[in-house]
């Protein structure tokens, strides 16, 4: 059995007390291999909890299944969310969840992430039983099931989607591991589909502070690219990935404990790499509950965390637009930086259609921003060094200096962004806490954050310094970038909220 977080069951007794509670906690911790059916639940499934004896626990779909148990029906194992940690394995894990291993081989992964092939097996049988070729085969399996269950698509649309050659090839391997064919899980279907998208479903572990984060994304949507309907409490934004363009919505399910995809039809054939960037934009992953045992022994943030539990660090969709965002807000308000991000949105990006009159265009490539003169890209409103900045970025980011090696350390990272001209501490580890998802990234030069730690309202009392803050941010490690949000959340009720700081 793989090693857990230190907050999880560690014991099969625990275990079987987990799965008996039907304890969400749990959920994507661990599943449980039912010997008398040959099935694999997970642990908050309602059907009638079997025996202890009849019991076998795994870390991973992939390991049950590769032990010869068949995913649950009724529970849905492909529903549950990640439960992915701060290590090399998992980083590796996530690129596979999003088809890494779809076209190319172990052998170039594992120079993507710095190792050798034996090197990656050995790490991934270590962490989760079975061989990223398994890992792989499990999730576009799993991943099949879900478009079987969720959506209208055909099989074939749904073999490609899922990342098999052939059709042939996924109805083969369907019917052997699962012991019935993709069409009768089709007669299963119950979920009714949009009339202008594919509908989709993400799970999560509750709390989920939705509206929070919705508000959040409100005050930085960038024109002509997102919307925030908050009263209908929706995210809509234009997508382009992999030569794909289309659209996306996403909504709350609360009584489900899932969000709600809507996804363009156009992008039927990358909706493996979609999910998973859409799992990082809205932070699926997190577990809010060991991230909260953490941070409410700092008194500032536990009484932030009773106001708003369950709040998540709002990621990106692309990894080089949340950056030029970043740039663009550097010591200017978020009021500020909206507007000049949707002037630039406007002027250099392609159009879009949408379904919505907000949604018209999409974000401008990293290739178009370096081909552009500092002169150009100042004409909507910023200064030429900050021009150069963004030009000097993009040529940065098109030669593939965004794409980061798994297992990179905050520390690496942070120095290699600052080596570029006009990249500083703060908006270096503002990108590293949004876009390139490092849980501990912390901007402590932020002057919002060091507001909310002097806990004055007024911009002329005097607040604590960077240095003061960082050793306070000491312990919340290795979650400040959660620490961070709470602490911009903090400001909300402050009368000069969000006054030039880009939170």
């Amino acid at each position: 059995m793989i090693k857990m977080q230190s907050q999880t069951p560690v014991h099969e007794q625990d275990y079987y007390r987990a799965l008996a509670a039907k304890d969400a906690r749990f959920d994507g911790v661990f599943f449980a291999g039912i010997t008398t059916t040959g099935i694999y639940c997970r642990p908050i499934c309602r059907v009638k909890t079997p025996r202890q004896t009849s019991c076998v626990f795994f870390s991973s779909q992939a390991a049950a299944e590769a032990a010869g148990f068949r995913p649950c029906l009724r529970c849905r194992p492909e529903l549950a969310p990640y439960n992915l940690q701060q290590n090399l394995a998992h980083a590796i894990w996530h690129r596979i969840s999003a088809g890494a291993l779809n076209e190319a081989s172990v052998e170039v992964l594992a120079e993507q992430v710095g190792l050798s092939s034996r090197q990656l097996r050995r790490v991934m049988l270590q962490e989760f039983g079975v061989s990223p070729i398994e890992l792989a085969q499990t999730q576009r399996l799993l991943f099949a099931k879900k478009l079987i269950q969720e959506t209208h698509l055909g099989m074939t649309e749904i073999a490609f989607a899922a990342g098999f050659g052939s059709v042939r090839r996924f109805n083969a391997l369907f019917e052997a591991r699962y012991k019935m064919t993709p069409a009768s899980i089709r007669r299963l279907q119950v979920t009714s589909q949009s009339q202008q998208g594919i509908t989709l479903r993400l799970a999560y572990r509750p709390p989920y502070a939705w509206n929070a984060l919705l508000r959040y994304l409100h005050g930085r949507a960038m024109s002509g690219l997102e919307q925030v309907d908050l009263q209908q409490g929706c995210y809509r934004r234009s997508v382009q990935i992999d030569g794909k363009y289309g659209w996306i919505e996403v909504s709350h399910l609360a009584d489900k404990q899932q969000l709600l995809l809507q996804i363009a039809p156009t992008l039927s054939s990358v909706l493996l790499p979609l999910l998973a960037k859409i799992r990082q934009q809205f932070d699926v992953e997190a577990n809010p509950v060991v991230i909260a045992q953490h941070l409410q022994h700092d008194p500032l943030l536990a009484q932030q965390i009773v106001r708003t539990p369950g709040l998540r660090v709002p990621g990106s969709f692309d990894a080089f637009e949340l950056a030029i965002r970043a740039i663009l807000g550097q010591q200017v308000s978020v009021a500020g930086a909206t507007t000049v991000s949707g002037r630039l949105v406007h002027k250099f990006g392609a159009l879009a259609e949408s379904p919505w009159v907000g949604v018209t265009h999409h974000f401008p490539s990293p290739e178009r921003l370096a081909g552009l003169s500092v002169e150009e890209i100042a004409t909507i409103g910023v200064p030429k060094t900050r021009a150069a900045t963004i030009q000097h970025f993009s040529s940065f980011t098109a030669a593939g200096g965004l794409q980061v090696q798994a297992g990179i350390s905050l520390e690496e990272l942070i120095l290699r962004l600052k080596a570029l001209p006009g990249i500083g501490e703060w908006t270096a580890q503002y990108i590293a806490m949004r876009a390139l998802r490092f849980p501990n990234a912390f901007p402590a030069g932020d002057l919002g954050l060091q507001k909310a730690v002097s806990g004055e309202a007024s911009q002329l009392a005097p607040r604590c310094t960077e240095k003061q803050l960082l050793l306070r941010a000491e312990a919340w490690s290795p979650w400040r970038s959660y620490a961070a949000l709470l602490l911009w959340q903090s400001l909300s009720s402050l009368p000069e909220a969000n006054a030039g700081v880009i939170g």
